[in-house]
C-alpha cells in the first residue's frame, strides 16, 4: 500500500514537553496517532472543540492530542498533550 504524507506536523515545545512524562507504551500509541495524522488528520476519535477557536481534540486512550488544522498550508500543530481527567473539559 502507498500512503502519502500529505500534511506537515509542527509540535510545539509544550507539547513536546508533556510526552516526556507520558509512560513508554502510551508514548508509542501517541506517536503512531501522530503520524497516522501526517496522512489524514481527520481520520481515528477527532472531535472539533467548540469553545477554542479552531482547536481539535485526538483521543487515544487516556491521552488527549489538542492541535489546530490549517487547511491552506496543509499543516497541523500539536499544542497539547494530555492525559485524561475529570477536570481536563
Amino acid at each position: 500500500m502507498n500512503l502519502k504524507k500529505n500534511w506537515r506536523v509542527v509540535v510545539t515545545g509544550v507539547a513536546e514537553k508533556n510526552l516526556k512524562h507520558v509512560p513508554k507504551n502510551d508514548f508509542i500509541r501517541i506517536e503512531k496517532s501522530i503520524d497516522q495524522m501526517i496522512i489524514d488528520p481527520f481520520a481515528g476519535d477527532i472531535d472539533k472543540l467548540s469553545d477554542k477557536g479552531n482547536a481539535w481534540r485526538r483521543r487515544i486512550g487516556n491521552y488527549r492530542i489538542i492541535f489546530e488544522i490549517l487547511i491552506k498550508k496543509k499543516t497541523i500543530y500539536i499544542y497539547e498533550i494530555k492525559r485524561r481527567t475529570s477536570k481536563s473539559y
